[in-house]
């Protein structure tokens, strides 16, 4: 348990401390930073705090007196709703302000999981509440050395696929054979296999109008074939299987899959392709000058470059999210269009960098992956796509 850990960034963030609230799984934050598992059965209210100085303490129900005992500190048992409230005030007692996953005007949705009336209670008790948004990212964002190791294990394998991949709907087309959308994504799920990897989810695999949707996904009932003089786009992630906290990769290449490139598509790309590296230097420039810089401002300079190019309209997500155990991880997101998040980039933690521009006809995106060294910034998987290339030539 991370207690030293945690008082010593509550301290420097002058909280009183942090308070944990648990009820029908709406708080995965909650059981992964106090690292417990689901085994109990937590079908009641409980809360831990932990303050900036002395010992937690945890409020449990009398039916599940037992569920939080793998946890250091004094418990307090409640059983009904006014006995609850009168022990929760014991509990956090003498602090004026404590962070929960809380988060103003639900600006970062990703940590803002205790509902509005659990914080009006707290609030009512004398408290204030402060978001915990930058406290989940020192405890659920930062990698550990073999986290690094096993994404950039990840990213390599990756990238190795892409070119299996665009290698595969070369070579079936000219021998005349066929292939569709789903036909290559499960080719890449055998790769997946053949690296022990495994993914919450299939990669996507979209040709022309296809790829303009940024989430399509091909399936047994619905796809298109891939033929000569498509467009196509993949997007992959996966992780190490059978490896505890290993770190996804997830990455996205595009091709023409054709003798010669459009250009159209070749335009598309470039701008979609020059507004990864504009982003992508912002971050060097500020990890080479010890600034600290804030996932809305990435993606206000990558998304900068795409509207001055004439297609702000059809880049329709946010630039990048967090990497982690999960591909969607729980630090600082590049975004400032679907919510503005002013966390900061911290040293050890990792994120996407994926503009894109979805037209009806076709979508390009081009996605690296980024890592914060403390003095510098790593991209695994290299070379990362620096070209449209067209596959049949």
């Amino acid at each position: 348990m991370r207690i030293a850990a945690i008082q010593a960034e509550l301290k420097k963030r002058s909280l009183d401390g942090w308070l944990f609230y648990f009820f029908k799984n709406n708080d995965p934050i909650a059981l992964s930073t106090l690292e417990l598992t689901e085994t109990h059965m937590f079908s009641r209210r409980w809360f831990y705090f932990i303050p900036a100085e002395g010992e937690p303490g945890k409020l449990v129900h009398r039916i599940e007196s037992g569920s939080l005992d793998g946890l250091p500190g004094e418990k307090l048992i409640y059983v009904g709703w006014s006995d609850m409230e009168k022990k929760l005030a014991e509990l956090v007692g003498g602090s004026k302000t404590i962070a929960m996953q809380y988060s103003p005007r639900n600006a970062i949705p990703y940590v803002a999981r205790v509902d509005a009336g659990t914080i009006e209670l707290i609030r009512s008790l004398g408290v204030e509440v402060a978001s915990s948004a930058d406290l989940v990212q020192n405890f659920e964002a930062v990698w550990s050395d073999r986290q690094l190791e096993s994404h950039i294990y990840a990213v390599d394998k990756l990238r190795s696929i892409v070119d299996d991949a665009f290698g595969h709907v070369r070579d079936t087309l000219k021998s005349g054979g066929g292939l569709t959308e789903y036909d290559l994504q499960q080719f890449i799920l055998g790769k997946f296999d053949l690296y022990e990897m495994t993914t919450y989810s299939p990669p996507i695999v979209a040709v022309n109008e296809n790829s303009g949707n940024p989430h399509y996904q091909p399936s047994p009932a619905v796809h298109k074939e891939i033929r000569e003089n498509d467009f196509l786009l993949i997007d992959l992630w996966a992780k190490q299987k059978n490896v505890p906290g290993s770190v996804y990769g997830d990455i996205t290449w595009t091709c023409f899959v054709g003798k010669s490139v459009p250009d159209r598509h070749k335009e598309i790309f470039e701008i979609v392709r020059d507004a990864r590296d504009t982003a992508l230097d912002f971050v060097r420039k500020a990890a080479a000058g010890g600034k600290t810089i804030h996932g809305y401002q990435v993606d206000d300079v990558c998304r900068r470059h795409i509207e001055d190019k004439g297609y702000g309209e059809y880049f329709v997500h946010r630039t990048g999210h967090s990497i982690g155990e999960e591909v969607h991880g729980n630090g600082a997101n590049i975004d400032n269009l679907e919510t503005r998040d002013e966390r900061a980039l911290l040293a050890c933690t990792g994120f996407s960098i994926e503009p894109g521009i979805y037209l009806p006809e076709f979508g390009v995106r081009s996605e690296i992956d980024v890592y914060l060294e403390k003095d510098g910034v790593m991209v695994a998987g290299l070379p990362i796509q620096e070209k449209l290339e067209a596959i049949l030539a």
